[in-house]
């Protein structure tokens, strides 16, 4: 209901307080209800298992995953170029970090052990790092910036393997073994979705684990010296634990997982941190629906925006992680990556399937 401003004058500031109510929530009840997100499947090109994804702003992305699968878009989705990696072709490329629409690290996780980099849109690629070691097993990358960043792998000889790289990635070094977190019988990362270990530009890590034991190490400098606490996530078994974690800042955290054996059982599916990783609490009711292999913060969201996917659905968190609530759409996801620079993100998973979400 709008007020003539003739008759406004008329009143002389004189308008009666329950009019000036009625007007208000009159205009209130005009204001239409924001749209509930859903996701928008794109056309991938490919019907390889996609596990790695890296956004890059609205309408850069880049993906990876079996049989040497590279893919990237440069106009937001709506189309995306399958680009090969020479001599790769059977390597399962489990995550990838992006930089730019020319710039991007690929990892590709079993024996051998492999990272390509390249640096001009994928005309070209330099394989930087090669180790057939038996029982080498790479489960993920992470960069703290454009230049430095690590990559993480299964316990070898009892503790936990990693590399660090201070040049994009054209080259890498093992941390030193005394650096290394030291694992309990049983306990690995998985490499479901690159996204078991998350950083900050301060040099923070998180890594999330499972197994036998599900837990949370956390380092404050580069990996140098690590913590482990409970995660309070699913534990004791080969296909349980924890399978992602997510920082918005050096305290609001939170991690995702279950068991891989029962995607749509949701018991000890996610846990939630505010104190930077040293203590964790579980979800209880408001927790997601089902297992889940990925969870991302959404940049510059208000209030702070969380999404986690799995293969029986995906989830919508607005309070840092302590309530979820399902996100229409598709499912088979397994991981997801919010652009740094924009609102866009992007879901990857079974049979190729990619989709969009703008929040």
């Amino acid at each position: 209901m709008l007020i003539p401003a003739r008759r406004v004058r008329r009143w002389k500031g004189l308008i009666p307080a329950a009019v000036l109510l009625a007007a208000a929530a009159a205009c209130l009840d005009e204001v239409p209800p924001s749209p509930a997100p859903s996701w928008t499947v794109q056309e991938s090109g490919t019907r390889a298992s996609l596990r790695g994804v890296s956004a890059v702003d609205d309408r850069t992305a880049w993906a990876s995953g079996a049989g040497g699968t590279v893919l990237r878009t440069l106009d937001g989705g709506r189309s995306w170029a399958v680009i090969p990696v020479p001599g790769a072709e059977k390597t399962d490329f489990r995550d990838i970090e992006a930089f730019g629409p020319d710039e991007a690290v690929i990892m590709g996780i079993d024996r051998p052990a492999r990272i390509f980099r390249t640096a001009d849109g994928g005309k070209t690629w330099t394989q930087t790092f090669f180790d057939d070691t038996p029982g080498i097993f790479l489960d993920g990358l992470a960069f703290f910036d454009e230049r430095n960043g690590l990559a993480f792998g299964d316990p070898m000889g009892g503790r936990f393997f990693f590399l660090t790289t201070a040049d994009g990635g054209a080259s890498w070094a093992p941390l030193p073994e005394r650096s290394r977190p030291a694992a309990q019988p049983g306990e690995a990362a998985f490499a479901a979705s690159g996204t078991s270990a998350a950083v900050d530009g301060r040099g923070r890590i998180w890594l999330v684990t499972g197994g036998s034991v599900s837990r949370v190490w956390r380092s404050e400098d580069r990996g140098l010296h690590w913590r482990a606490v409970p995660s309070c996530l699913m534990e004791g078994s080969a296909s349980s634990g924890g399978f992602s974690v997510a920082f918005l800042d050096g305290r609001s955290g939170l991690a995702v997982g279950g068991d891989y054996l029962a995607e749509r059982a949701s018991a000890g599916n996610a846990a939630v941190s505010s104190d930077g990783g040293l203590t964790w609490i579980p979800v209880g009711a408001g927790r997601p629906g089902g297992f889940r292999e990925a969870a991302a913060f959404v940049p510059g969201s208000t209030p702070p925006a969380a999404v986690a996917v799995g293969p029986s659905g995906s989830d919508l968190s607005l309070d840092l992680g302590r309530t979820w609530t399902p996100i229409a759409g598709p499912t088979g996801f397994h991981s997801v990556s919010f652009a740094r620079k924009g609102r866009a993100g992007w879901a990857v998973g079974r049979n190729g399937i990619i989709a969009r979400l703008d929040l």
